[in-house]
């Protein structure tokens, strides 16, 4: 059994903008108060006629052009969403017909701002149980089709996006360049986000979420670092979900990562759920704000109170 790494990562937003001062003539909300509350300025929105396959496919088209492959390299597509309208077919297989990519084994996992990583060590475990040697892996959502633009406690977090990256089988011999997973929820604490409802529309306790994610989460985090042989001190970046600049910095200090370059993507990208961390890592990627062989802590928490974790090497 052989372990995986990440060989290209490529992103994707829509055109319009939205900024808070839009957004200020829409509800009754200020620049300044989302600001100070949860650190964005704008975010990407995606229009009626921009589905999340569609998102997912172009993030995934990139990160395929930047590996210098094919759709016909492709021998698996794991998509994590929880924004998708249909249920079948899955966002996997949309994105799979859209790239032209011949019978791959195509799923999704709904683990909401989680889902990257999940999705990550899915693709993981079937490297090394020989059940793929190539895979995509996107995180993708359209938050804009399930919010309330009437609540401005939750629609002045959102954002649409997609992040995708390239996992392929390390030659033998080669070292992993994805950690051990660590992963697990908090089921009692389930409803603290939610999307739910016909139509659905997102929701959350906010107040119990940074709660959580403030004192729980930071000693997690550095399991995930200790399963893979690190200490926080030897971190490159720490791509955490892009959820609030208040939760980020604390969350990134508390583990201890003194070294590293924390993405803050959540400034002009909001909250997009499962695309924010393999969005944040390939725009790290492109300004090489990382370089080949880093060592770089992605870790996601949110819907279900899920939470999920793994430190990559960067490609």
């Amino acid at each position: 059994m052989h372990g995986s790494r990440i060989t290209a990562v490529g992103h994707y937003q829509p055109a319009k903008v939205l900024t808070n001062e839009d957004l200020a003539g829409m509800v009754d909300t200020s620049d300044e108060w989302i600001r100070s509350r949860v650190g964005i300025h704008s975010r990407r929105i995606a229009g009626p006629d921009e589905p999340v396959d569609e998102l997912a496919g172009h993030a995934a088209a990139k990160a395929l052009a930047a590996a210098g492959l094919t759709p016909a390299d492709v021998d698996m597509v794991v998509v994590a969403t929880s924004t998708a309208i249909d249920r079948s077919p899955n966002t996997a297989a949309r994105v799979a017909a859209r790239l032209g990519i011949p019978e791959p084994a195509a799923l999704d996992v709904n683990v909401v701002c989680a889902g990257f990583p999940h999705a990550l060590a899915t693709v993981d475990h079937a490297v090394r149980a020989g059940s793929s040697s190539r895979a995509l892996v996107i995180g993708a959502d359209k938050m804009s089709e399930v919010a309330d633009w009437t609540d401005r406690t939750t629609c002045v977090l959102v954002g649409d996006g997609a992040g995708a990256a390239v996992v392929e089988a390390c030659a033998p011999g080669e070292e992993a360049g994805i950690g051990p997973v660590l992963w697990g929820s908090v089921p009692e604490m389930g409803n603290a986000v939610r999307i739910e409802g016909t139509p659905p529309r997102f929701a959350q306790e906010g107040q119990s979420v940074y709660r959580w994610a403030t004192t729980r989460l930071p000693a997690i985090a550095r399991r995930a670092c200790e399963r893979s042989g690190l200490e926080p001190a030897d971190l490159a970046a720490v791509v955490l979900h892009q959820a609030n600049l208040r939760i980020i910095e604390p969350l990134a200090a508390k583990i201890g990562a003194v070294n590293a370059v924390v993405a803050r993507d959540v400034v002009e990208s909001g909250n997009t759920s499962a695309a924010s961390i393999p969005l944040a890592l390939s725009k790290l990627v492109e300004r090489g704000e990382i370089t080949t062989g880093d060592p770089v802590l992605l870790f996601g928490f949110g819907g279900n109170l899920s939470y999920a974790g793994q430190v990559v090497r960067c490609p």
